[in-house]
């Protein structure tokens, strides 16, 4: 167990999407007065920013955010930036729980940020295979990874194109809820079908958009009544690439990060009431669900496929649309995870929540466990 409270006191996610009129520096601020103005937290409180962040040196031209996000205060609190691919976000929050524990700090900042659709598509893909092993799997988009991920799932486990589909069709059917996100629009079983194939068996519905976006949280030692806290978290690790893993049908790190954080709250799969898992293609969430303990490996797509991952099913996942229908500004992604839950929880529609944040084709996942 933790052995300080880790209080969250305030939540802000910004609107997920192509956000033409935004630029960086914009959202990277709305998410900093977002959640000062949803906290009762004062501005000269805050001793510390952790920056979330993947790419911006390459999307944007912009590195050192973690000194941008300083300047909006009068004080110059210290800054940090965490970049861990699209796990930078989990990173962050882990890092600023660890500057807590530690007795160095007493309240913090954590923001995500990532601003993409300035760049072209082509580009896009180019940025983000960087976080794949570039000398080994030069040439690989992120598509295609996770097509091999899911070939070797398919052989092993006969999960067929209707329950990857039904990834895609529950969380778009999530996100008509969340006015945040990119992708309010319901889609169906032969829509996602019959879409365009981007690497088999992939097709462009199985996969998460391009966004820009933010999100923040603030979390403190202090034991605040009624606030929702995080209770465990664990960091996970594998091989970079593919090549080297002895099982293709699991994200080890995921597992990894899973026990710890289970151990470190005292609890077990069983106590987690609502999740957000890192959906950044279908088959993804299908390894999620069954790594985190929540279904038997084999059985997530079948799950899926008969609503046990929503509303009134076993477990609700991803109720925020997740990376899918919400949309996935990476640096953002995992304190949006955070937030999302902190706020479930805080308006008791849920006892017990749980976030993961993966990096890359699973080499770096972060989990965090949050309840009252």
């Amino acid at each position: 167990m933790i052995t300080k409270n880790i209080s969250i006191l305030g939540s802000y996610t910004s609107k997920f999407g192509e956000l033409w009129d935004k630029s960086l520096a914009d959202l990277l601020f709305e998410a900093i007065g977002g959640v000062l103005k949803n906290s009762t937290v004062e501005p000269d409180q805050i001793d510390a920013i952790f920056v979330a962040n993947m790419a911006a040196g390459s999307f944007n031209d912009q590195r050192h955010l973690n000194a941008i996000a300083s300047q909006y205060f009068v004080h110059f609190p210290p800054a940090y930036r965490l970049e861990g691919a699209c796990a930078s976000g989990g990173l962050a929050v882990e890092s600023a729980v660890l500057g807590l524990l530690s007795g160095m700090y007493k309240t913090v900042l954590v923001v995500g940020v990532e601003k993409m659709t300035d760049s072209e598509v082509s580009k896009v893909t180019e940025i983000l295979a960087t976080a794949a092993n570039t000398n080994l799997e030069y040439g690989a988009t992120f598509a295609a990874l996770y097509a091999l991920l899911t070939q070797a799932y398919q052989n092993k486990f006969g999960t067929n194109r209707e329950q990857l589909s039904a990834v895609a069709v529950k969380n778009h059917r999530h996100a008509l809820k969340n006015t945040n996100a990119q992708f309010q629009k319901e889609i169906t079983i032969d829509q996602v079908n019959n879409s365009t194939v981007v690497s088999s068996p992939l097709r462009l519905l199985d996969c998460s958009p391009i966004s820009d976006g933010s999100a923040a949280v603030i979390l403190s030692v202090e034991n605040v009544k009624n606030k929702p806290k995080i209770i465990g978290f664990g960091h996970g690790q594998d091989s970079i690439d593919l090549a080297r893993r002895t099982n293709l049908t699991e994200l080890k790190a995921t597992k990894i990060a899973a026990e710890k954080a289970y151990r470190m709250a005292g609890l077990t799969a069983k106590d987690i009431a609502v999740a957000e898992v890192h959906d950044c293609f279908t088959i993804a969430e299908i390894l999620a669900i069954e790594d985190l303990g929540f279904f038997a490996k084999g059985t997530g797509g079948i799950a899926t496929a008969e609503d046990k991952t929503t509303f009134g099913g076993t477990i609700v996942i991803n109720p925020s649309g997740g990376l899918k229908a919400c949309g996935h500004p990476v640096g953002a992604t995992g304190v949006k995870q955070i937030a999302n839950i902190y706020e479930l929880i805080a308006e008791d529609q849920y006892a017990v929540g749980l976030t993961h944040n993966v990096g890359g084709s699973g080499a770096t996942a972060v989990v965090h466990i949050i309840t009252k």
